[in-house]
Parts: structure tokens; sequence; C-alpha cells
């Protein structure tokens, strides 16, 4: 590990010289690729000079407490010791998680798409529910949130809503949120004062890009069309809505709700190519899902991840046996906790599998 570590420091003190040469700056697309590189190494080589900064300090204590024999001198470079042996341990712990397999669409945005399932309005309501925890999260992480498509229901719910969320590491933070979620409630429908159970469905993809996912455009049927429901009497008279099939996977996308139809069009398109994208690569984590399935799931639409029980206040993930009684606060938000647990326990897997 030392000397991956140390090759590693070579190449950033290397791109650090050029990226400040004045002929790699003025070739745009290689100093561009450079500092990309040069920001993705940043956080491992700074641990590792901490690292040896640490295993410095750690052969001088020894010395003094082999050369010293002043009593309160020793117990000070003892209790020193013991604690700069655990920084190299916690350091050592971080530097083989952040030399694990970058997942290549971690920094990538995100495009979220979120159905209401069984539970009629109740599952639609809790729909939107959750749109607005993960705008809200986003919020709080300076992240920009836009919906792209939504199927709204006459009381404010979504039947389905698609959008899209901006910043940098958003996928590698929600790409964990995939699944169903299921909600224990009183409806504001229901007047006996029972609980009901609904559930919604969440999706994660990473945004593609066009080096990503190669489409043929005679593999692709535009269909434009009059938009119905929600947007004025504009959207509903002109043919702005687009509904674009992908013929070899039979992937259909409608947009409707710009006025534009070249607008419906781009952002139908965008959402094409992340189902796509999401299609090849659920293709491939089927084929490696003998040797490595994590804790935290394979990201499978049906896997019932998490459940909101609002009478006790609480969430609870199924994954990874996480409960925390303040359901409210994760409705506004607050995703954190969640998160880092569901982060660090796919870490921990990562590294068993290493080891």
């Amino acid at each position: 590990m030392l000397d991956k570590l140390s090759a590693l420091e070579e190449k950033y003190e290397e791109l650090s010289k050029l990226i400040a040469d004045p002929e790699v700056i003025a070739d745009l697309g290689r100093w561009q690729q450079y500092v990309k590189t040069h920001a993705d190494l940043a956080d491992v080589v700074g641990a590792y000079k901490e690292y040896k900064k640490t295993v410095k300090e750690i052969q001088e204590t020894r010395a003094i407490l082999n050369e010293e024999s002043d009593g309160d001198i020793l117990d000070m470079a003892q209790a020193e010791l013991e604690q700069l042996l655990k920084v190299k341990s916690d350091l050592e712990l971080r530097l083989k998680v952040l030399l694990l397999p970058k997942d290549p669409n971690d920094e990538k945005n995100v495009i979220m798409e979120i159905r209401a399932g069984t539970g009629g309005e109740e599952a639609a309501l809790f729909a939107a529910d959750l749109f607005r925890m993960y705008a809200r999260f986003a919020e709080t992480q300076g992240w920009k949130t836009e919906i792209l498509s939504a199927n709204y229901t006459d009381i404010g719910g979504f039947k389905e809503v698609v959008f899209n969320i901006e910043g940098r590491g958003a996928y590698s933070r929600l790409k964990f949120e995939s699944g169903t979620h299921r909600v224990q409630r009183i409806p504001t429908t229901e007047s006996g004062g029972r609980i009901h159970t609904s559930a919604a469905t969440v999706a994660v993809l990473p945004e593609a890009e066009e080096v990503d996912v190669e489409i043929d455009p005679n593999d692709l049927r535009i269909d434009v069309f009059c938009a119905s429901g929600h947007g004025g009497q504009s959207v509903n008279t002109t043919q702005s809505a687009v509904r674009i099939t992908h013929i070899p996977t039979g992937i259909v996308v409608s947009m409707q709700d710009e006025k534009s139809q070249h607008k419906n069009k781009d952002r139908a398109m965008k959402v094409l190519m992340a189902r796509l994208l999401d299609r090849a690569q659920t293709e491939h984590q089927q084929k490696l899902a003998s040797t490595r399935k994590l804790m935290v799931g394979t990201g499978d639409r049906s896997e019932r991840i998490r459940t909101y029980n609002f009478p006790q206040n609480r969430v609870t993930d199924h994954r990874i046996g996480l409960t925390l009684h303040r359901l409210d606060g994760i409705l506004e938000g607050d995703l954190g906790e969640i998160i880092e647990t569901l982060v660090t326990t796919d870490q921990a897997e990562q590294l068993k599998q290493v080891e």
C-alpha cells in the first residue's frame, strides 16, 4: 500500500507543476484533465502526508522513551505515543478506504424518479413528501434541484415525479436511496383514524453524458403531441409534448411540462440517456452479484429499503438495521446520519472483499 501511495504522491506533485505550466494552460482540454486528476488525488495525498508525519513523530517519541530518564517526561511521552498510535491506525483505515476502486459515477449529477406505489392517493402524497425530503437535503448540500417531469394528483401528491439534482458528488451520496420506501400513518382521507401502509419507489440514476451512452438516431422514434393536464392553455393547444421511444430496449420517455418542444425533447433525451446507462450498469452488476453483494442492497427497485412510521416518529433502514426516532427532521431533509451510515457500511463491505 505504501508503494502505491508514494507513486500517487509523485504523480500529484508532477501534476501540481504541470497545471501551472503556461504551455499546458494554453491547451484548455489538457489543462482541465490535469486539474481534475489533481483534485481527485488531493484527499489521498493529503492523508498520506499526514500519515508520514505521524510515523515520524512516533519514531521521535519512541527515541525519547529510550533515552530519557526523567519520570514526568517519560509519562508525557508515553501518553503522546499512545495518542499517535491511534492517529496512525485511523489514518491507515482512511487510506485503505481512499484507495478502494472508485465508482466512476460518484461525481455525477443524478436523475431521481419517484413513483407512487400501493396506497392510492396516500401513496401519491407520500411520493410528494419524499420529493420534498430530497429537495431539502440537496439544498443543505448546496445542490440545485429541477423538476423535469411531474404527474400531479388533485390534492397535491405525485403519481410520478422525475427531477435532476446537480452538484459535485450527488450520486455518491444518493445512490443508495433506490428501492421501495414504505410509510405507516393515518391518511388525511381516513375518517376512522386507522393507520395505513403505503409505498413509493425511488430510482436514482447517474446523469449520463454523451461519452457514456451511444445512441443511434435510427434507434429512436420521436412523436410530438398536445400536452394535457397542468400547464395552462398554451401548453394544452400546441404540439409541445415529446415522446421518445428507444426501439431496441422499448424504453419510452415522455416530457410535456415545458411550453417549448425543443426543451421537452432535451429533457426527454437526458432522462433516456440516464435510463440506458442505468440499464447497462444494472446488467453488469447482476453478473457480479454472485461474487459481491453488499449489505446495503442491490439497488433493486422492488427491494423494501426503509420504513417511515409516523405514530412512533420513527425511520428504519432495513438494510443496515438503523432506527432513528426523528422522522419529522428526516422528512425536512436531515438525511446526513442515514447516508453516512450507508456509505461507511458499503466501504466496510468493500474492504472485506479486498482483505
